[in-house]
């Protein structure tokens, strides 16, 4: 797959005072209601995993929405590797470009395929009206290479509809789809929320292997500070639709220094276990990575 050229040396990401608001009651008796209300943010140009964590009604998913051009802003400016996405700016980036440099993933797998078509329909379509595929293939060859990415086949998912795959299956493919065009950002929304307990870690730990390995950034947005802390390079945390609280995850919650993210991390019931368990996976994994040196030695 060849990547989309996006200039490297520019931040994947800026946000810049953006609001969002919304109008509640009658025509001359409403109120205005500022759902995100001048959140400004910069992913560096280095893939990095970006949390926004927050309650619900905190307005991390309205930003997620205005990322993803799903929602239009009332005022700000979003740009992507320096170029507006918002706005009518002569160098907007349109919007089949968008769809190749910036890819979602949701809540609900269920809801994000059709119960009447088969998956590899979608996956196929993906690459070919993102124009990824070869002219001389069906696109076949590079859905394979994304389903291999998060652990599938085609073979595995050829012909198959959505009853016959589990959540955590689902969300994988989901995440193959969202793979294909090689995009820059992912913007992924509570995308293990729905998942079960035993399989988001795995679904964590697919995040950071493509942060690595293909060099993609991603916008991770989530209410659960635990699986923020275990993958995130940086974590902002959102309150009535405002950042009040941002920098690596170690020192936010090691040492809060807002209220807020203190009144946030007391309200996740047994978050000191779930610190405990996600220690436990990080030292899981150490010990597996350092087998294969010890086994060359």
């Amino acid at each position: 797959m060849t990547p989309t050229p996006v200039p490297h040396d520019k931040p994947v990401l800026e946000i810049d005072a953006l609001r969002k608001v919304y109008r509640a009651g009658g025509l001359f008796s409403g109120k205005q209601l500022a759902a995100v209300d001048g959140v400004s943010l910069t992913l560096s140009s280095q893939p990095q995993v970006f949390s926004i964590v927050g309650e619900s009604g905190s307005g991390k998913t309205t930003l997620a929405r205005m990322i993803l051009r799903l929602v239009e802003p009332t005022s700000g400016e979003i740009r992507l590797g320096g170029r507006p996405l918002t706005g009518k700016h002569k160098d907007r980036i349109d919007d089949f470009e968008f769809r190749r440099l910036v890819q979602p993933i949701f809540q609900n797998p269920f809801e994000a395929f059709s119960a009447y078509l088969p998956l590899d329909s979608y996956l196929i379509n993906t690459a070919r009206n993102l124009k990824v595929a070869e002219k001389t293939t069906d696109g076949a060859d590079v859905v394979e290479d994304a389903l291999r990415s998060v652990g599938l086949s085609f073979d595995r998912v050829r012909g198959k509809y959505i009853r016959q795959f589990s959540g955590g299956e689902l969300q994988r493919i989901s995440i193959a789809r969202a793979l294909i065009p090689n995009p820059r950002l992912i913007v992924a929304d509570e995308p293990v929320s729905m998942v079960d307990a035993s399989l988001r870690m795995n679904i964590v730990n697919l995040f950071k292997t493509i942060k690595e390995e293909k060099g993609v950034s991603f916008v991770y947005i989530t209410h659960d500070l635990s699986t923020a802390y275990y993958l995130s390079d940086h974590v902002v945390i959102m309150n009535t639709g405002r950042i009040v609280d941002a920098g690596v995850p170690q020192d936010i919650l090691a040492n809060p220094r807002e209220a807020y993210t203190r009144e946030l991390m007391g309200a996740i019931p047994r978050l000191g276990e779930r610190w405990a368990e996600i220690e436990q996976i990080k030292a899981d994994a150490r010990e597996r990575d350092a087998e294969p040196r010890r086994a060359r030695a």
